[in-house]
């Protein structure tokens, strides 16, 4: 097969361990033949649905659009297939690329010189530039002698939502948040409260998702600078008003701050409320109970790991006292800091985040 077809694979990335959620997120999208892979999901589409993932999916890293394979035994056959290559369909001669190339398992063994030949194939044919900093990348995988191209269609990674300026210490990805936030049952019609807030990452994309914004709203994407006709827009959701706000404390003013000015820049500081406030300090808004969700300071991460005990003993101690009916979302790295919280928690997979594994602790808080 050595055309594009009308519609093809398009691929989501996830951190390994978290799928699940993302695989919920596109089916809940409307997204077809939908299937969970590691590291990722893939569905069928064509350039809409690319677009339409990119813009509106909150767990996805990146979408990835499967343009096309065909089989090749050696160089000389890799060489003259990729000349045939259509692409001129989807590149422009005035848009720098980057070509990677990955083998297994293949005659084909050497990814540099099929690198090499794919590199020229596209200069030569379309005229695009070769660039090794090029934010448009043709991401080649050669695997049992099948040649199989993929554009990365996000540029950035979809975690830059286009608002974040202020960041703190270890700061939580927004996609990463949107996946442990829909692991906890999240979908936009209850508080959520993050009693460690940093930049205030759970508490604004919280808020996003009640409102209904898209993640993508305010980004470029590399689709954009692509030869098909993907300059269009989805038309996006009307963003909703509702009846809730979100709430962020840190013991930190420049935490509080940066949280602040997030949330303005994102749109929803009107419905979110940062204060000043140690954990023992943590009072219950008013109104119905909703949902916690901490990112704590873990040892290996920030922190002594003996003075972090008190500190989730506080948080847990604190919880069951004032925060009755409510529930806990916790990412920690360290079980035996969940333990110290003496809540009766339910850990999820480990999840690869900062060069460290983490889970995602669940409790309904009695």
């Amino acid at each position: 097969m050595n055309r594009m077809e009308h519609s093809f694979e398009i691929f989501a990335s996830a951190p390994p361990g978290l799928e699940p959620p993302l695989t919920d997120e596109i089916r809940q999208a409307g997204f077809t033949a939908v299937d969970t892979v590691p590291g990722g999901v893939t569905f069928q589409g064509g350039w809409d649905d690319v677009i339409r993932a990119n813009r509106i999916l909150r767990g996805a890293g990146r979408i990835l659009a499967r343009i096309g394979s065909f089989r090749a035994m050696h160089l000389a056959q890799l060489d003259k297939r990729a000349r045939k290559f259509p692409w001129a369909k989807v590149l422009r001669p005035d848009v720098p690329v980057k070509v990677e190339v990955t083998c297994r398992n293949s005659k084909i063994y050497h990814d540099r010189a099929a690198r090499q030949r794919i590199e020229r194939a596209i200069a030569e044919t379309v005229g695009s530039p070769i660039a090794s900093d090029a934010s448009l990348r043709i991401m080649t995988r050669i695997e049992d002698d099948l040649v199989t191209f993929s554009i990365d269609t996000s540029g950035e990674s979809l975690h830059k939502r286009g608002h974040k300026e202020a960041v703190g210490k270890a700061p939580m990805k927004e996609t990463l948040a949107a996946l442990f936030l829909r692991e906890c049952g999240y979908r936009g019609t209850e508080p959520v409260l993050d009693p460690m807030c940093g930049s205030g990452t759970f508490v604004i994309e919280a808020a996003e998702i009640a409102m209904g914004l898209a993640p993508g709203r305010a980004r470029h994407f590399a689709y954009e600078d692509l030869a098909c006709d993907t300059a269009r827009h989805p038309d996006l959701p009307v963003p909703l008003e509702p009846d809730l706000r979100f709430y962020g404390s840190d013991r930190d003013d420049g935490a509080i701050r940066s949280s602040a000015a997030n949330a303005k820049r994102a749109g929803v500081d009107h419905l979110c409320r940062f204060t000043r406030a140690p954990i023992s300090d943590l009072q219950r808004p008013e109104g119905p109970p909703g949902l916690i969700m901490v990112n704590p300071p873990y040892g290996a991460r920030i922190g002594n790991r003996k003075l972090l005990f008190g500190l989730y003993g506080t948080l847990g101690t604190v919880l069951k006292a004032r925060f009755s009916g409510w529930r806990l979302g916790m990412v920690t790295s360290d079980g035996g800091l969940a333990k110290a919280t003496a809540l009766p928690l339910r850990a999820g997979p480990p999840i690869a985040f900062g060069g460290l594994k983490v889970k995602l602790y669940q409790s309904d808080i009695l």
